[in-house]
């Protein structure tokens, strides 16, 4: 047996579904409680709930999920993303955007009692492939999809902006600070950033191959950029060179997903192409030529880390898999 095969881990916790998960988000920005948000979405349903693991309280014994709510949806879910301005604390208020085969946005704000609304936004001719909220405000919305366009949304469904695109968009990031600068990655292996004032591109970076199947911005240390492509992953220092830094093949087949860990700028975590039965998840670390640990999932789909902590969650055939990464 190979050294790879040994050190394949089984998740660290599992919470258990109804359904298969398709798409599963960790709430990137604070609840104003101890615990995080949580989403996860399949066929005609979302449900949000709060995670909270024995690391951040020692009374839990593992993950403790509790569903908050599980929201109707038209159509299976393809992307999630979630609002700054979804909270817990004083009046709960719970804000997410979703993508789904018909092509549309839906944006769905509900108080976890009575009020409960789902705006519907249309434009894309094709299938929307990621999504995400301006961080600071979450006053905007911007999707890429399979269209060739990058779209800029306000909360009341209209476009503020189009990008043309020259090949399907992957992968949008809005940095965490400026609002006026977004990343979005396309297929054929460009990502390019872009001044929302202006609508013009102020620097790409080429990945020299394709499909480009996923990208990310680095969010605690903007000059990082890493991306999947074929079977490689590609990390730049956009401060140094439009092109890569570092590129090492990760995956037996393709790669799909590329995301930093918010805890550590040096970790980040890919995953293969869903195969047959399972699909892997690489945990890496910049500076080690290995990964640092290997886990796999049923047909797995989707993948997020926590806001603190050093764990990702991967969905899966009616359970959640979550890997805490040893630091």
């Amino acid at each position: 047996m190979s050294s790879a095969a040994d050190s394949t881990r089984s998740p660290s916790y599992t919470v258990a579904c109804e359904d298969y998960v398709h798409v599963v988000e960790f709430s990137p920005f604070s609840s104003g409680t101890p615990a995080s948000l949580l989403a996860y979405g399949g066929n005609q349903y979302v449900v949000v709930g709060t995670c909270l693991f024995q690391e951040e309280d020692v009374e839990v014994e593992g993950v403790e999920f509790n569903v908050l709510r599980v929201f109707h949806h038209e159509g299976r879910v393809s992307a999630l993303a979630w609002s700054p301005e979804s909270r817990l604390d004083r009046t709960p208020n719970i804000r997410f955007c979703t993508a789904a085969a018909d092509r549309r946005l839906r944006l769905l704000t509900s108080d976890l009692q009575d009020r409960h609304e789902v705006k519907v936004m249309e434009g894309h001719t094709s299938y929307i492939n990621h999504l995400v909220f301006e961080p600071t405000e979450g006053k905007q919305i911007a999707s890429v999809s399979d269209d060739h366009t990058c779209r800029v949304w306000d909360l009341d469904g209209n476009e503020n902006t189009i990008l043309r695109l020259r090949s399907p968009g992957v992968s949008v990031c809005w940095h965490p600070e400026e609002i006026y600068k977004l990343m979005v990655a396309e297929k054929k292996g460009t990502i390019r950033f872009y001044d929302l004032l202006t609508q013009q591109a102020i620097l790409s970076l080429d990945c020299g191959q394709s499909p480009l199947m996923s990208a990310d911005w680095c969010l605690t240390n903007t000059i990082k950029v890493g991306a999947v492509a074929g079977s490689d992953w590609i990390i730049w220092d956009i401060t140094r060179s439009s092109y890569p830094q570092e590129k090492r093949p990760s995956h037996r087949d393709k790669a799909r997903l590329f995301k930093w860990s918010r805890a550590n700028e040096n970790l980040f975590a890919t995953t293969g192409c869903p195969g047959k039965i399972s699909s892997q998840l690489l945990i890496h670390h910049l500076g080690h030529p290995q990964p640092v640990m290997i886990g796999s999932a049923t047909v797995g789909s989707g993948l997020s880390w926590h806001r603190t902590l050093p764990v990702c969650v991967i969905g899966s055939d009616r359970k959640l898999c979550f890997w805490m990464t040893e630091m």
